[in-house]
Parts: C-alpha cells; sequence; structure tokens
C-alpha cells in the first residue's frame, strides 16, 4: 500500500507539472500575438510620422519651386545696371525714389538681410508681381502662395501685420483678387519706411556704396 500511494502520488505531481506547463505556455504563445499589435503600430506611428512627412515635404518642395517670389541668397537680386551717384543721392533723399529704383531694392534688400528682415522686402515683390496677374484661376493659386510664404503664421518668412490686416487677408482669401493684400503690402512698406530706411541710411552698406561713386564723379 505504501508503494501504491508513492506511485499514485507521483502520478498527481507529474499531472500538476503538465497541466501547469500547459497553462505556462499558452502565456507564452500570447506574447508574440501581442507584439504583433505593438509592432503594427509601431509601423503605424512610422508611416504617420515618416511617410507622412515626406509627403509634406515634397508638397513644400513643389509650392516653394512654384512660388514666384524673388530668390533668397541672391547677390544681385534683380536684374539691373549699376547705380549712378544721382541715383545713390536720390535713394538717401526718399524711400520712394530707392524703393522704385531696381539697384536701390537690391542694396536695401542686402542691408534688410544683415537685419535678419529680408521677408519684408521679399513680400513686397511678392505683392508687386502678384498684382500684375491677369488670370482668375492663377491669383488663386499665386495668392495661396503668398499666404502660405508670407501670412501664415507656420511659415519661416511671415511678416509682421496688426490683427485688423490679417482679418481682411483671411475674409479676401475666401475670393481672392489683386487687391488681396493691398493692406498688407502698404503696411509692410511703411513699416520698412519708417524703421529699416532710417538705419540703411546710416549704415556702412549705404556708405560703402556711395564713397567709391563719389570719388569716381567728374567734378560737374
Amino acid at each position: 500500500m505504501g508503494s501504491e500511494r508513492m506511485e499514485m502520488r507521483k502520478r498527481q505531481m507529474s499531472v500538476q507539472q503538465e497541466s501547469a506547463a500547459g497553462g505556462t505556455a499558452p502565456a507564452q504563445q500570447d506574447q508574440p500575438s501581442q507584439a504583433n499589435p505593438r509592432g503594427s503600430n509601431a509601423c503605424c506611428f512610422c508611416w504617420c510620422c515618416c511617410c507622412s512627412c515626406s509627403w509634406n515635404e515634397d508638397r513644400d518642395e513643389r509650392n516653394r519651386k512654384a512660388s514666384y517670389d524673388v530668390k533668397e541668397g541672391t547677390s544681385d537680386c534683380e536684374d539691373c545696371p549699376k547705380p549712378t551717384l544721382e541715383e545713390v543721392h536720390m535713394w538717401g533723399q526718399s524711400f520712394d525714389k530707392l524703393m522704385c529704383c531696381p539697384a536701390g531694392r537690391n542694396s536695401f534688400r542686402q542691408f534688410l538681410r544683415t537685419e535678419f528682415s529680408e521677408e519684408n522686402m521679399l513680400f513686397w515683390l511678392a505683392c508687386e508681381e502678384f498684382s500684375k496677374e491677369t488670370n482668375k484661376s492663377v491669383i488663386e493659386e499665386k495668392a495661396r502662395l503668398v499666404y502660405e510664404d508670407y501670412i501664415s503664421i507656420l511659415s519661416p518668412k511671415e511678416v509682421s501685420l496688426d490683427s485688423r490686416v490679417r482679418e481682411t487677408i483671411n475674409r479676401n482669401m475666401q475670393e481672392p483678387n489683386l487687391h488681396t493684400f493691398d493692406d498688407a503690402q502698404l503696411q509692410i512698406y511703411m513699416l520698412m519706411q519708417r524703421d529699416s530706411y532710417p538705419r540703411y541710411l546710416n549704415s556702412l552698406a549705404y556708405k560703402n556704396l556711395l564713397k567709391p561713386l563719389s570719388e569716381q564723379s567728374p567734378e560737374s
């Protein structure tokens, strides 16, 4: 009887061990299935954060190439002949005369670049180009590009406008026309005239441009 009880005890222990092993195995098998959703989510996360960003970058690149504003980083900016002494003198007399002259705009724009406010000139030039468009469908597309480049708070080239002008632009963007940015262009023009222009006239950029022309000019 003792041996039978011992044998029975061994069988019970064996069954318990097998049951324990059987209960553990499914749990171990469940782990990969739990890992798969994480892997799936990770893949989805990767797609959302990488693939969509790549798509956005491609879209931004297309928009940047389609934009008609003057390219940044160029030395000459606009094609124009070298300014005369008389022209440079006129720049010092009137901001309007400076802005009416391509060479004056180039010089002033390079100065704005040193003050990290070149976007003001870029926006003004973009508005000038925009106002010459006649095709209605192109007007809408270019208005969107100007808005994204210089009005949107997400743009690195956003210009400083007051809330009233921004509200006007937002209303006008529902049906863009050639006058959509008129108020904003005028406000930026006045900002450059009031804020940057006096510093430009006192800058080395203007003085170094004026000095050699004065030395080269024959006595009148």
